[in-house]
């Protein structure tokens, strides 16, 4: 059995890693090798791209932290979370909810749609 809600805590963790080593092992635990990534805005493949994702967000967002809203959710190989961005002890910034396919209890290919954003 799936562990959903550890799938997206996991996935949260290496979001909020800025130590580049330490982000990689994350990414390599929680994501496949062949993991894909699309939102609105932005999109990467593999490891290395979902590296450069977080890096980018990191350096947009400095001292921002992911935070999972709730509880995931899931069935099969389907699994479902929400999401918010922003400073620690402040309102989020940024909000959305995640739909991923996992292999192996590894997220493999993640659909993100943004449900709050700057105006």
């Amino acid at each position: 059995m799936t562990d959903d809600n550890a799938i997206a805590e996991a996935y949260i963790a290496a979001w909020n890693e800025t130590d580049a080593d330490a982000r990689k092992a994350k990414i390599e635990a929680a994501f496949t090798s062949g993991v894909t990534y699309r939102d609105p805005i932005m999109q990467g493949d593999g490891h290395g791209g979902i590296d450069a994702l977080i890096a980018g967000v990191h350096g947009q967002f400095p001292g921002f932290r992911f935070k999972l809203k709730g509880k995931a959710d899931g069935f099969g190989d389907h699994i479902r979370f929400s999401w918010s961005l922003g400073p620690d002890g402040a309102e989020a910034v940024i909000e959305g909810s995640d739909f991923a396919t996992l292999e192996n209890g590894r997220l493999s290919g993640i659909t993100g749609f943004l449900d709050k954003v700057p105006g």
